[in-house]
């Protein structure tokens, strides 16, 4: 790591287990310092904070794809925290790539050729020794990170969109990984909000025993039962479960005994008030002006989708949805609207007087 401080740029990823193991940690690094890959074995290295100090200097660029997960992951398992970033999935989305894969994205843009085979996306990054097959596959994920970064920056000079990317990176810096509220994780489980009180409860049961299930065999919750699963039994607890379809191991007699056991204590629990969602801001609307609201998004995503095509660029890239919404419903706001945290500077500066003239036309 000490010759990482030296440089200008590094090029980053990580590899994970969370398709197999539980909880998910980090089991791979790989670093290119120049055209040279390099990987780092963190299962066997206790003191990961060199690596840490590398990534939180502001004067080395880290380049990343897509890095929101790697910027999650080394956090949550390091405390680490990134400064200098640069994220070539995000800077090829504003040159209007259409494919923005890695693999496309080298091609695209610096005719490499790098194949991504699937069995090794998903393969187990915990196992040891790592075969040649995944030592080049890792390899390949940062090689061409530098040259892909050179290209990309000039590009969007060229297009005058280089500050975008560079507002887009900072934000990415920012990323942490939250812990989840075990106390009401399960409120989350698809299908939950179709239960009632007395079911939920039922469910909370369930779904900490098949927590406590995916922990003791460190073995990730869906590939212990579905979702569905959950849900099918915390709905109607008294049927036979092995008509369930993919209930699996679940239906064996062991585990049904546990399953019992959860139930009739989600039976005899006070039912679960699922908290309301917060109310929108802004006053309520009468059905006209509900209706008058739908058309004014409307029109706003047109609004968004004429500047998109102009620039040959995703529209959703321009301006928020969440923030069109807001102001389809309060136009009079569009100052303030200025000021929320999912609205960008360089969007205000690109685009504020454009949508303005565009209300002050929509409203008149």
């Amino acid at each position: 790591m000490a010759e990482a401080l030296d440089e200008s740029w590094i090029g980053l990823d990580i590899e994970g287990n969370g398709f197999y193991r539980y909880p998910e940690q980090v089991c791979l690094i790989q670093i290119s310092i120049g055209d040279t890959p390099y990987l780092v074995d963190p299962l066997d290295i206790e003191d990961m904070g060199p690596l840490g100090k590398v990534i939180s200097e502001p004067s080395i660029t880290k380049i990343v794809h897509s890095g929101d997960y790697d910027i999650r992951s080394l956090h949550r398992d390091y405390g680490i925290v990134f400064e200098g970033v640069f994220d070539t999935s995000i800077a090829a989305a504003f040159l209007g790539s259409k494919r923005l894969g890695l693999d496309a994205i080298l091609k695209e843009y610096i005719d490499a050729d790098v194949t991504k085979d699937k069995k090794l996306q998903r393969s187990d990054w915990t196992n040891r020794p790592l075969t040649r097959e995944a030592v080049v596959y890792a390899a390949d994920d940062v090689r061409y990170l530098g040259e892909a970064r050179s290209v990309l920056t000039q590009r969007l000079l060229d297009k005058g969109r280089i500050e975008w990317v560079e507002e887009e990176c900072r934000r990415l810096e920012s990323v942490r990984f939250e812990p989840r509220d075990e106390q009401t994780a399960f409120l989350n489980v698809k299908g939950s909000r179709d239960l009632g009180n007395g079911a939920l409860a039922v469910l909370r049961r369930l779904y900490d025993l098949r927590e406590d299930e995916a922990i003791g065999r460190d073995r990730p919750p869906f590939k212990i039962v579905s979702d569905s699963v959950l849900v099918d039994i915390a709905r109607d607890p008294d049927q036979d479960f092995s008509k369930i379809k993919g209930i699996g191991h679940w239906a064996r007699s062991d585990a049904r005994k546990r399953i019992d056991l959860a139930v009739e204590e989600g039976r005899s629990d006070e039912p679960v008030q699922r908290p309301r969602n917060q109310a929108r801001r802004g006053p309520h609307l009468s059905n006209k002006q509900r209706e008058q609201a739908n058309q004014h998004l409307r029109d706003l995503k047109q609004w968004r989708k004429t500047h998109g095509e102009r620039l040959e660029l995703d529209p959703s890239l321009l301006w928020p949805t969440v923030s069109l919404g807001r102001i389809s419903r309060q136009p009079e706001n569009l100052e303030d609207e200025f000021s929320e945290p999912e609205v960008r500077d360089w969007q205000i500066t690109e685009f504020g007087e454009s949508l303005e003239s565009f209300l002050s036309y929509l409203v008149d």
